[in-house]
């Protein structure tokens, strides 16, 4: 059963049920240890950040739990069913699905071209770019709800070339929710904004939240402390704690291991 999500730092509220979950996750490269006995549970309906220093293994985490790399060692499971030897491509259509650093959209298409190939798979049909685009107007109106969703209706017409980077990733958070996904992993989706656009894109991840549950890797604390309701501090390839945002950044461990006295 799910259970509504209750305000921050309220220690008596029950989670919502763990969507994503991994145990004893590692990585080792030859004799280095990337990731060592990480244990995560993303709750549905709640934003989980994965925040630590550079090199501290959490992209190498995306990686294991997205399946791109083969992990070492653990288990991880998707809704009780264990995925933790299966393809990246399985997975996706089981309902994990990733966005990267770099904004992965087709320029030369309109935006709500953009969003009509990414909905040819959850429809059943197959992503056959040799088909007239004419063919896919059916798709239209989920297409159009999308847009309307990360607030890009108005420009549906418009190239993807011809967005700022901060609407472009809007535009990836449209197509990547056209797979319907039951956690949806963003990496860095914050970088390389300025701040109005973060403060739109915070605001997005936040309403896509309602109804799926979202792990992000993310640098920027101001926007953790304020949309995050899990955080997870990685050191070194290791959890050095997870909790509340106040609950982490109180902790003399995090502060010396990657806070300092940064402000956030």
């Amino acid at each position: 059963m799910t259970v509504a999500v209750l305000p921050f730092g309220d220690a008596h509220v029950e989670k919502p049920r763990a969507v994503l979950s991994a145990r004893g996750l590692s990585k080792t490269f030859g004799g280095f240890h990337a990731v060592r006995n990480v244990d995560l549970d993303v709750h549905h309906a709640r934003v989980h950040a994965l925040i630590g220093p550079n090199g501290a293994g959490k992209t190498t985490v995306f990686n294991l739990l997205t399946k791109f790399l083969p992990s070492t060692a653990g288990t991880i499971r998707l809704e009780g069913t264990d995925i933790t030897r299966s393809a990246p491509a399985k997975v996706a259509r089981m309902g994990l699905v990733r966005s990267f650093q770099i904004s992965a959209t087709f320029p030369q298409m309109t935006l709500l071209e953009n969003v009509r190939v990414a909905l040819q798979r959850p429809n059943g049909q197959a992503v056959q770019f040799w088909r007239s685009l004419g063919s896919l107007r059916n798709l239209d109106r989920q297409a159009l709800e999308l847009l309307e969703r990360v607030g890009l209706q108005d420009m549906r017409h418009r190239l993807a070339s011809d967005l700022s980077y901060g609407r472009k990733r809007a535009l990836e958070i449209a197509t990547t929710l056209a797979l319907d996904p039951r956690v949806l992993l963003l990496d860095e989706p914050l970088a390389g904004m300025g701040q109005e656009d973060v403060s739109v894109m915070a605001g997005l991840i936040s309403e896509v939240a309602k109804d799926r549950a979202v792990l992000m890797v993310e640098h920027n604390l101001k926007v953790v402390s304020e949309i995050c309701h899990d955080v997870t501090v990685l050191q070194r390839g290791e959890i050095l704690t997870t909790g509340d945002y106040e609950t982490v950044s109180n902790d003399p461990r995090v502060r010396a291991a990657y806070m300092g006295n940064e402000d956030a």
